[in-house]
This record gives C-alpha cells, structure tokens and sequence, in this order.
C-alpha cells in the first residue's frame, strides 16, 4: 500500500517508518525540515509545514518540486493510506490553535487527493465529575474531530501514557522517579492509567491497515496492567535500581505542580504544563474492541519500562510505598 506517514521525526512516527517498510508498504513520509531527517532506503521525502499552504515539495524519491499544495503531490504520489501524528505542543502555549490549524490543513488536503483512510493517534481520557478535559487532552479529541470531517475513512487509536525513550510523558515519569526517592506529590498519584509500550502502539497502528474493518472507527489501546501514576513511578524506580517514598498531599494544586516537576526535571515547561494538566484524567480502556482486529501480544510493564530506560534495574522490595496516614487524602 502507498502511505505518507507525517510527524515521522517525532516519537512515534520515528519508529512506525521502519515496520511499515518491513511490512511491504510504500512509504512517503512529510517532514518540516527535510535536511535534518535522514530518510530509510526507499523513502520518499515531502517537505512542508502544515501551517503554511503551499509549502510542500518533493525533495527526494523522485526529484524535486518547487513549494506547492499539499493535495497536488499526494495525488500525484497516489497515496492510498496517511498516518496523523503532528502535535505542536513542544510549540508553546498556542498548541491548540496550531494543531487545529494544520488537521485542518491536513484532512482537506488528503480528502481533495483521494486518500482512502487517514489513520489517527489520539488520546485516552474522558471528563470525569470534576469537570472538563485538559486543555491538551480536549485538542487531542478535537483534532479527532477535525480529521473526522474529511473525505476519507478516518481511524482512530486512543492512547494513554506511552512508555518508551524520547517520549515526553514517560521522559517526565523516569526523571521524577530516578531523582526523587521521597516524592511529595498531589491527588494524581492515584490516578489510574494504563501505560502502553510503544512498540505496541506501532504494532497497533501498522496493524490497523489490513484490518478493513477498523476503517472508520475508533478505538483503545493499552498496555497489560491498570495501576496509579504512583504506582507506575515506584515501577520505574524499581527498575532504576531503588525504592520509592510517594506522599500525596490535597494542597499542590496543578499550576504548583507542573513548577515543581519543571524544576526537578529537564522536561520543557510548554511541555510539562499541559502534561501535568491531564493527570487528573483516568486514561485506562473501557473498550478492548481492537484486539478483535489486530491481534498484539502486549508487552509488560516492566519489560517495557527496562527498554526505555536502557538498563535492567534490580528491583528492590516492591518498589513504591504510600503511607497509610496520607493515602485517603
């Protein structure tokens, strides 16, 4: 199959490149700044920001093309499949505004070439009775949106925390975890979530694309265990090689306690704001509907956080401790 695979530099779209080439597929992926990537035997290269209309060209596979729509090079490149995977929250605080500006782009564009099927990662989360969605996780659900009202067969995968080296979330967990021992922390501690490896999420969203009858639909992904934030930070101190002290407190609100993970880790602070905003948000599977489709065999938790972190940490006791007197705070 013909795919344009876009965010092929960042996290995800890094990884899935290589596994969609060994599944045979054709590949072009888009990237902003073609001299910076080094593209796969066989790739092709667009070149182009989603937020500028008319900047696109071909710049390797098939010689070059001066800037042009986006539309005029994914018909001529016959693209069957694209994969959405652009997120400029590492842009700063207009993250919204900007990912709604380039799906918008992006869905008119694959619709006016004839793409067949736009294949999506969003985010897991549903508002709870406290109140709304995150502001990074309600514009993960309406670039969904955005994307939706194109002409093509939209699929959508919803993702929680994806455990794996480079990605920012998980980059968050491993720095909180290898450089606090005793954690003060809020109520997010508690908070239940299910972690995913990101090899499964590849395995996921290359899978999608010979199963038809995803096409369309929208569906969850997750790892094999549900646990708390907390939880999942003593995991990854145990693998580190340590034990963990967890302290929740009701008193550090989320603004307090984005500054406090900003200080104690080398995360970005446009990063970590909105991050931390999402914690409050349960990310665990209510519908396991996928495995009906593509068949993964999930990686464990520990497995998948000793990949990320490089290391196969000797694990000590049972890793996290919350104690009793603070624990129903």
């Amino acid at each position: 199959m013909r795919v344009l695979v876009t965010g092929a530099t960042g996290f995800v779209g890094s990884r899935l490149v290589p596994q969609l080439l060994a599944a045979g597929h054709d590949v072009t992926v888009l990237v902003r700044d073609a001299d910076a990537y080094e593209a796969p035997d066989g790739v092709r290269v667009l070149e182009g920001d989603l937020l500028e209309p008319g900047s696109f060209r071909l710049v390797a596979g098939a010689g070059e093309t001066p800037g042009q729509p986006l539309d005029r090079l994914l018909e001529a490149l016959d693209v069957e499949a694209a994969y959405y995977l652009v997120h400029s929250m590492r842009a700063g605080e207009d993250f919204a505004e900007r990912d709604r500006t380039a799906a918008g782009t992006f869905a008119e564009a694959a619709g006016a070439a004839g793409v067949d099927r736009v294949v999506y990662l969003g985010g897991l989360g549903e508002a709870g009775e406290e109140g709304d969605l995150s502001e990074h996780l309600a514009s993960r659900r309406e670039v969904e949106a955005v994307l939706a009202g194109g002409e093509y067969d939209l699929t959508t995968l919803r993702a929680g925390l994806v455990v794996g080296d480079g990605g920012a979330s998980f980059e968050m967990v491993r720095q909180l975890a290898e450089r606090l021992p005793v954690m003060i922390t809020p109520r997010w501690v508690r908070t239940e979530c299910q972690p995913i490896a990101v090899a499964d999420v590849v395995a996921y969203l290359v899978g999608v694309l010979d199963a038809p009858a995803t096409a369309g639909g929208t569906f969850e992904i997750g790892g094999p265990e549900v646990l708390t934030y907390g939880e999942l930070l003593g995991r990854t101190r145990r693998e580190l090689g340590g034990r963990l002290l967890v302290v929740p407190v009701p008193v550090l609100s989320p603004g307090l306690s984005s500054r406090w993970v900003t200080l104690v880790t080398d995360v970005e602070p446009s990063v970590v704001r909105p991050l931390v905003a999402g914690l409050a948000t349960p990310m665990v599977v209510g519908d396991d509907a996928i495995r009906e489709h593509v068949p993964v065999t999930l990686t464990p938790l520990e497995e998948a956080i000793r990949t990320a972190i490089g290391g196969d940490g000797t694990p000590d006791a049972d890793g996290t401790e919350t104690p009793a007197a603070t624990a129903g705070d």
